[in-house]
């Protein structure tokens, strides 16, 4: 079996605010990994951590995140899945990449992810959609819901992870080759 890493994201700002409220958790945003340090990860987020008007596909950066935001907090969890569902998955993520630009955030569907109404806008997301939707995808229908009313809740309350870490980005970052011990982080 293979791993699949989720880190839930806590940071400051109006649209993180609004997102709190709707799912009742601090956590506002989810993105995958790949690997255990976070250097294949992946979501629908700002483009850039400093500006919160320009959202779309990308590639996270999480030195950049804990410059803008030194007090970020990561919960991060593991999955298990086969080695083709992580292969395809990172074929999914791969082949969006170069088309980054045409993928945005779904901000009118805000409205229908509070009242759980299933709604879709080409190329259009939330972080949880995105990702929950790349999921079924490969057969890992972890949510049994349609995609588009995925929040960072539903990953936040899924069953079978491997909790690894919570704490300060910053904290994370610093350890080059993470070990995981009952939610403390320790490595090199």
């Amino acid at each position: 079996m293979e791993k699949l890493y989720f880190a839930l994201v806590d940071t400051p700002g109006f649209f993180a605010e609004i997102i709190r409220k709707v799912t009742k958790i601090n956590y506002c945003h989810v993105s995958m990994s790949f690997d255990a340090n976070f250097e294949q990860a992946y979501s629908v987020g700002r483009r850039n951590p400093a500006v919160p008007f320009f959202a779309g596909f990308i590639k996270e950066d999480t030195q950049k995140i804990a410059k803008v935001f030194p007090t970020a907090k990561y919960k991060i969890v593991a999955i298990s899945c086969t080695a083709e569902q992580k292969q395809l998955l990172q074929l999914i993520m791969q082949a969006c990449y170069p088309n980054r630009f045409r993928y945005h955030y779904c901000i009118i569907g805000l409205p229908f992810i509070l009242f759980q109404k299933p709604f879709y806008q080409k190329n259009h997301y939330t972080c949880s959609s995105f990702l929950a939707k790349a999921l079924q995808e490969v057969g890992l229908d972890l949510f049994h819901k349609h995609f588009s009313v995925v929040t960072p809740r539903d990953f936040y309350e899924l069953e079978h992870t491997q909790f690894l870490y919570e704490g300060l980005l910053t904290t994370f970052l610093n350890y080059k080759n993470p070990v995981f011990v009952k939610g403390e982080v320790y490595g090199t």
